[in-house]
């Protein structure tokens, strides 16, 4: 007999599951992943576990991780799954570039959305992003439209945040936005080139090549805004900082190996 043989057959692993899974741990697993389940509907297996995780992390349980494939199975046999998406993918404009950095600090993107209220109210919203890390630097809110001076409010505060308080960028930083009329304009784009940034739009009727911020604007609606009662802009208004920093402090990436923006 082979030497290989002989060691497979003294040290290998016995089949089926490992000696550490104890049914008995799925009863006090389950209240954890109903209870994360019931406050982010909209998340799929994979962000529940990172939640779970960090949950049990913070209540120094035996249990210190667990498995994504146990999660979906427990998710699965309590009818707690998402349901898949069967939507038909329209045509589009590929984007084939490459819009994530290795590095924070390198370059920031912008975008602005608006939040209908139920009484028909609206919230506009612009923002800072770091194509990095994903935090949210910075941003304004308003009933009215988007001006360029709300975006120059966003571009000193971002750099406030990152940096402390200094007149310009201690290091030239990319500064992505798409064509909407505040970022466009003169004295946005001469504003920001005089703190240090480089400015660059996205191509005409190419949102994908500002990804990262329609990506997160797709995030953000889908686990906060419709997620939550919005009556009226002045709830909403209220309510933004508190999403927001459960963003940036909890909200799970895939890109960032399920770990949060902060």
């Amino acid at each position: 007999m082979s030497r290989s043989n002989l060691y497979q057959r003294l040290y290998a692993r016995p089949k089926g599951r490992s000696a550490r899974y104890s049914k008995a741990d799925d009863a006090f697993l389950l209240p954890l992943i109903e209870d994360i389940c019931s406050d982010r509907g909209s998340n799929g297996y994979r962000r529940i576990t990172a939640h779970l995780n960090r949950e049990l992390r913070n209540q120094q349980h035996a249990i210190a991780r667990v498995n994504p494939k146990r999660v979906y199975r427990m998710m699965r046999q309590n009818n707690l799954l998402l349901r898949k998406h069967t939507g038909r993918v329209g045509e589009h404009r590929a984007h084939d570039g490459q819009v994530i950095t290795l590095h924070p600090n390198t370059r920031w993107c912008s975008d602005g959305f608006e939040i209908t209220c139920w009484n028909k109210e609206k919230v506009r919203v612009v923002f800072s992003l770091d194509c990095c890390d994903r935090e949210i630097m910075s941003y304004v809110a308003t009933t009215t439209g988007l001006r360029a001076d709300m975006v120059q409010d966003v571009l000193v505060e971002s750099i406030e945040q990152r940096f402390g308080n200094v007149q310009e960028l201690p290091h030239a930083i990319e500064w992505l936005t798409d064509n909407g009329s505040c970022y466009i304009a003169d004295e946005t784009r001469q504003f920001a080139k005089s703190l240090g940034f480089k400015v660059g739009t996205t191509p005409v009727r190419s949102p994908q090549s500002n990804g990262m911020a329609e990506a997160f604007v797709k995030t953000f609606k889908r686990d906060y805004v419709y997620l939550n009662d919005r009556p009226d802009a002045a709830t909403v208004l209220t309510k933004l900082a508190e999403w927001f920093e459960n963003y940036n402090n909890y909200h799970p990436h895939s890109g960032l190996k399920m770990m949060s923006p902060r």
